[in-house]
């Protein structure tokens, strides 16, 4: 004889929306502490001028960052279509 079905939902989906309930809120703290911090940290900056160097570093930098990232995750989704990163299980 076949063994009865569970027929009672389990408690696994309320225990994934929960913890994905605090994880949402702890995100939201966390951004909150960070935003609060930067206007107290800058609110005492005051009158800060920057010079063209440090304009010219600072748009350097940006552009550099986001060449980076825009490379390295052109490589990943290259790498994903190709079939690169699929497993190898050819055992002879």
């Amino acid at each position: 004889m076949p063994e009865p079905l569970m027929t009672e939902p389990t408690n696994a989906k309320s225990a994934v929306s929960r913890s994905a309930v605090i994880g949402v809120i702890v995100a939201v703290i966390v951004v909150l502490a960070g935003a609060v911090y930067a206007i107290v940290a800058l609110s005492g900056v005051g009158d800060v001028t920057m010079s063209a160097a440090g304009w010219g570093a600072m748009v350097l930098g940006i552009v550099l960052t986001l060449g980076l990232g825009f490379g390295l995750m052109s490589l990943v989704f290259i790498s994903s279509r190709r079939g690169y990163d699929e497993r190898n299980d050819r055992r002879g």
